[in-house]
């Protein structure tokens, strides 16, 4: 069983791989806007594909094994999978896999996540 582009990717440190989300956006006064200016919005909003392992923590200088090989130990991110990302616009990075396009985005410019608990349970 071969994995998919997507499934081989690893996010590294304290990113987070995003699928922004699309679709038609309306004005108050009922006008649709076209994608391009929607882009260009300062704050968007996409669905938490991957997460990185977090931020990286510096081994304690009292380290009593030096011969013992060190794991790298991380402290965990807040987004998950699944969840709803307002972030920056600014900060983000734009890929595109398998035709898909998705932005890299740090963890610090995202601004507010929408976690649905019934999705996870299942």
């Amino acid at each position: 069983m071969s994995l998919t582009l997507l499934e081989r990717v690893v996010v590294v440190g304290d990113r987070v791989l995003i699928r922004p989300r699309t679709g038609e956006v309306r004005t108050k006064s009922g006008l649709y806007l076209p994608p391009g200016v929607r882009e260009n919005e300062k704050v968007q909003m996409g669905y938490v594909i991957k997460v990185g392992p977090g931020y990286p923590l510096p081994t304690p200088p009292e380290w009593d094994e030096p011969w013992k090989p060190r794991e790298a130990q991380y402290l965990p991110l807040q987004a998950r999978e699944g969840d709803l990302a307002i972030y920056l616009q600014r900060d983000s990075v734009e890929i595109e896999l398998e035709g898909e396009r998705y932005v890299v985005v740090p963890h610090s410019s995202i601004l507010l996540l929408v976690r649905d608990e019934e999705l996870l349970e299942e």
